[in-house]
């Protein structure tokens, strides 16, 4: 059971080579006993041609008798024929009445004559040459008879049989039919042998693919097959491989999703236990009456807003995040000119900036119409630009720009640090530095996730005069 492709393959082969070999063994025996009396007749014929025309040269008197009687120079030469040739032959007029005949066949009467004698006559004295074998009978041994006619002064005076026995080619072709069993005996076990050792051949790297195929499915993502074949099965063998790749690229990206959602609702918990403390803190000693004086109770009432709009910001932008990151969500789009929705972001941007003595320029804008949500694309720019008011330290600036269909933003500040380069547009993530200690690590996640609902490329790099660029190709 444990091979059982490998036995049906070399069962399968054996057969085919046993049907061949029954084939080619029928078609040559056919072909063989077709030739081997081909070959007879030319002989036999060639022999009667030549007797027949020593005989109508011959100048011996056959006119005076029938039978017995006229068995003069013919019968001489005929006997002395027989005797060489090992051949026997007759002359028979066109009655069917033997006019001589050498061997034992001188005292046939017309009765005694096969049937299709007549028929064999009658083709002679037509002037053909012609074969049978319905002699054998008569003749008490498989023999094969040519009947060719004898002329003299240019007619036809009798009909020559030779007769010659056939049994040789009975006994060729059983020798012949032996040697071909033989040998197809010897050429099918050498075939079984070499059928056994190509299926398991065939079968092994199969049983290398099963093992592979096992471990993967028990989590092991490193298994290979090691096959390597040019021809299907190693198609099959190089794709279970690049399986495994996939399913261990799937796998570290499956570990890395699950930290990030422990991060996420780690980070989560955080950010809304901070301002929920606070807040309940806060009116805790508004009500047990710790804090009384009217300064301080307004100190109190205005710290609670400062964390309630802190709090609806992280719930709003979880919500945005929600959305976006759902397929089914539609986002409403028209043809929106991007100067507009970019110039409302650098006015808001604008007033952020004032604060931190921070300049936003705008460099070359061109004109350009986009398909997409208005809201949405100024929400986008809103937060990259904050993102880089709140990394320029005072007195610097950050410099917008619109060239063709790609929206340029650049600070003055640090740069990105080589160790935050991949995660800054993932949820949550913050950089690990004095002037990102608020926000909630969501801004850039949601600018990434309008781009890609816009069909935007957003991608974020170092200057190389310093600071930071975030770059939108439309």
């Amino acid at each position: 059971m444990k091979h059982k492709i490998a036995v049906k393959l070399a069962l399968y082969f054996s057969a085919v080579v046993l049907l061949f070999a029954v084939i080619i063994g029928v078609v040559f025996m056919s072909m063989f006993k077709s030739y081997t009396v081909e070959l007879y007749k030319a002989d036999l014929q060639k022999r009667a041609e030549a007797v027949a025309a020593t005989l109508s040269l011959d100048g011996t008197n056959t006119e005076g008798g029938k039978g017995k009687g006229r068995q003069g120079g013919y019968g001489f030469y005929l006997k002395a024929l027989n005797t060489m040739a090992a051949t026997d032959a007759w002359i028979v007029d066109e009655n069917l009445e033997l006019i001589t005949a050498g061997g034992n066949g001188a005292n046939y009467a017309y009765s005694d004559l096969p049937q299709d004698a007549e028929q064999v006559v009658s083709e002679v004295f037509k002037g053909k040459t012609t074969f049978s074998e319905g002699f054998s009978d008569l003749l008490d041994a498989p023999t094969l008879t040519v009947g060719t006619p004898l002329y003299r002064d240019g007619k036809i005076i009798g009909a020559l049989l030779l007769h010659t026995p056939v049994e040789g080619i009975d006994e060729a072709t059983a020798a012949g039919l032996n040697m071909l069993l033989i040998s197809g005996a010897l050429a099918l076990a050498l075939a079984a042998a070499l059928a056994a050792l190509l299926s398991f051949s065939f079968t092994r790297p199969l049983k290398k693919m099963r093992a592979s195929a096992l471990r993967l499915a028990g989590g092991d993502y490193s298994a290979k097959t090691g096959v390597a074949q040019r021809d299907e099965i190693g198609e099959l063998a190089g794709a279970i491989d690049v399986l495994s790749v996939r399913l261990e690229e799937a796998s570290r990206e499956s570990g890395r999703l699950q930290r990030l959602r422990q991060d996420f609702v780690a980070n989560i918990s955080h950010e809304l236990r901070t301002p929920v403390t606070v807040i309940r803190g806060s009116l805790e000693a508004l009500c047990d009456g710790v804090v009384s004086e009217p300064g301080k109770v307004e100190e109190y009432h205005r710290q609670m807003l400062g964390e309630s709009i802190l709090l609806q910001r992280l719930v709003d932008d979880l919500l945005d995040l929600s959305r976006l990151q759902n397929a089914d969500f539609k986002i409403e789009k028209t043809q929106v000119p991007l100067n507009d929705a970019l110039d409302d972001a650098v006015r808001t941007a604008g007033h952020i900036a004032e604060g931190k003595g921070v300049r936003i320029v705008g460099e070359k804008k061109e004109p350009l119409t986009v398909s997409g949500d208005y809201g949405r694309l100024r929400q986008m720019f809103l937060v990259v630009l904050d993102n880089a008011v709140k990394f320029t330290p005072p007195g610097g600036e950050v410099r917008v720009a619109l060239e063709g269909r790609t929206v340029t933003v650049r600070d003055s500040g640090p740069g990105i640090a080589p160790e935050d380069a991949p995660y800054i547009f993932d949820r949550f993530y913050k950089a690990q530095s004095a002037g990102n200690a608020g926000g909630t690590g969501l801004g850039l996640a949601i600018a990434k996730q309008i781009a890609e609902r816009h069909g935007v490329k957003l991608s974020a790099e170092n200057a190389p005069e310093g600071g930071a660029v975030f770059r939108f190709e439309f």
